[in-house]
């Protein structure tokens, strides 16, 4: 096609001109489209699904009710509102005869990072008795460091995930006379207050929670592997850091902090669904001991009973500690009516118990395909999967019966499909025996339907365990993951974790801030 005189052309002619270009455009790129999946297909590639989420993990977000908005930047009226701390005048040359207009203003933030030793000179007095009176020392300062100095190594180390050694480093260069040992301590004695501050707020949340999200990842302890498992919702973080995964594990986390077992109702129905003989039930439910202070006392009761430990699948022992640990939870008031999210782990399925449905359609997509048949079913299902999965979020806003019912049937009707692709359809078969769990938001709009909130918080764990290790101590396990939880959940009430951690080491003129739990319980009953 010759190129034509543009100058020469009429408005008219024009018109004509771009929509031919347009056109053939539209068919030069439909043609690029079909080459790109021809050679995919050719060289044996997955092509691209139907419906492909730019993040599986953030599906919840793609709810059409709430559009995107992008962030705000700039100061703006922002700077009017800072507090004013040091004034300056910049004077300026100017040439004689010239007239003063008042100033401009420009506000610059600033930080002040230097050494600050402070010696107090404590006054001594001897009483008429015979005794030396000495004034105490300020509140905040342990040892020969002050408050302001503690607080930024916490800061520093477990919200900022500085290690050890470059903390040191950061400390020497500013010109702060410690020791690495001098650190440490810093980091991990006397704190227990914190700890008994993140394991009330563990117990506030389960006792207020309607639906928790949890999540393990790996954790190394004396030189050995372990779990640090999370707990938490949009207004709470929790860690534990244990020997071991199994629902024994889960159980006596739940109980946060109490060490007691029980013999109840709750306890005797868990017994039961998990398959322990009817006698052995009668047994434990006849006796007139019910409580059992911690696991010497409720072992000694078991032997007692004639119930001992086998070499079977389902254990009596095992079944039965199960049982009492659970009637401590519900003892003392945790769970409730909460629901439990999960990946469908199955240390975590106790309780009322809900499946997230971001794990449940990875199983589809991670199938390995080989054919194109397997691979067009594995698209076919991931199609069906996704827009009833946006339809749950719609439900979530607007529940109804006439909703819930038609949600359960388009279930069945998806997780009852046979494609031919023997995987896929042994995939699905498990899937439909999840049904109760993957459908609980029909009757409980509330509970999210992914644990990508449990997900994100766990990162902060993977994150310190790559940069440094494991632990040595159980103060230093404890620490890690008491500090770790607690600056999650001031992120999550909307507390600045630096003037959190300013407040509870007694720094002169901090903001006070309420006790975590409190907020936590006030967050959870109002949610």
């Amino acid at each position: 096609m010759p190129s034509p005189d543009i100058d020469r052309l009429t408005a008219s002619e024009l018109k004509a001109l771009v929509a031919e270009l347009y056109g053939r455009v539209s068919d030069l790129s439909r043609t690029v489209i079909e080459q790109r999946e021809e050679i995919a297909r050719l060289k044996g590639l997955k092509g691209r699904p139907d419906i492909k989420p730019s993040k599986p993990s953030g599906m919840a977000k793609a709810n059409p009710s709430k559009p995107w908005t992008p962030p705000r930047r700039g100061g703006g009226p922002k700077t009017a509102k800072r507090v004013i701390h040091e004034e300056r005048v910049v004077k300026a040359s100017v040439p004689p005869g010239s007239r003063f207009k008042g100033y401009e203003d420009f506000v610059v933030q600033d930080l002040v990072l230097r050494a600050h030793v402070v010696r107090y000179r404590r006054e001594r007095w001897l009483t008429p008795d015979g005794h030396t009176v000495t004034a105490p020392l300020p509140c905040g300062v342990a040892g020969h460091f002050g408050g302001e100095l503690r607080r930024f190594v916490m800061v520093q180390h477990h919200q900022g995930q500085v290690t050890v050694a470059r903390l040191l480093a950061q400390l020497r260069s500013i010109g702060i006379d410690v020791s690495k040992r001098q650190v440490v301590r810093m980091l991990i004695d006397n704190q227990q207050g914190f700890i008994d501050e993140a394991r009330d707020v563990l117990r506030a949340g389960l006792q207020t929670s309607a639906w928790i999200t949890v999540d393990d990842t790996g954790a190394r302890h004396k030189g050995v592997n372990g779990v640090c498992t999370q707990i938490g919702n949009d207004h709470f973080t929790w860690f534990g850091t244990t020997g071991s995964k199994s629902r024994l594990n889960f159980l006596e986390l739940l109980r946060a902090g109490h060490g007691d077992y029980v013999v109840n109702v709750q306890a005797i129905d868990y017994m039961r669904k998990r398959a322990l003989s009817e006698p052995l039930i009668a047994r434990l439910g006849a006796h007139k001991d019910k409580h059992f202070a911690d696991a010497p006392a409720w072992r000694k009761h078991l032997q007692g009973l004639g119930i001992l430990q086998r070499s079977v699948k389902h254990d009596p022992v095992l079944i039965a500690t199960e049982g009492a640990l659970f009637g401590s939870v519900m003892a003392h008031g945790f769970l409730g009516r909460a629901v439990i999210v999960s990946d469908d782990a199955g240390q975590f399925n106790v309780g009322r118990h809900a499946l997230c449905w971001v794990h449940a359609e990875r199983l589809v997509h991670k199938l390995e395909t080989f054919t194109d048949q397997a691979r067009l079913a594995q698209q076919a299902m991931r199609a069906l999967i996704w827009p009833f999965y946006r339809d749950l979020i719609v439900y979530k806003g607007q529940p109804s019966a006439d909703g819930r019912i038609a949600l359960r049937a388009r279930f069945e009707t998806i997780f009852k499909r046979r494609t031919g692709f023997s995987k896929l359809d042994h995939l699905l078969k498990r899937l439909h025996a999840n049904k109760k769990e993957l459908l609980t938001v029909l009757d409980r709009p509330e509970i999210p339907l992914h644990t990508n909130g449990s997900e994100n918080d766990i990162r902060c764990q993977v994150t310190k365990r790559k940069i440094s290790g494991g632990t040595r101590s159980q103060a230093g396990r404890d620490c890690r993951d008491a500090f770790l939880g607690l600056a999650k959940t001031c992120a999550k009430l909307g507390v600045s974790y630096w003037e959190y951690l300013g407040d509870r080491l007694f720094i002169p003129n901090q903001p006070a801030v309420p006790s975590l739990p409190d907020l936590v319980r006030l967050r959870c009953q109002t949610a």
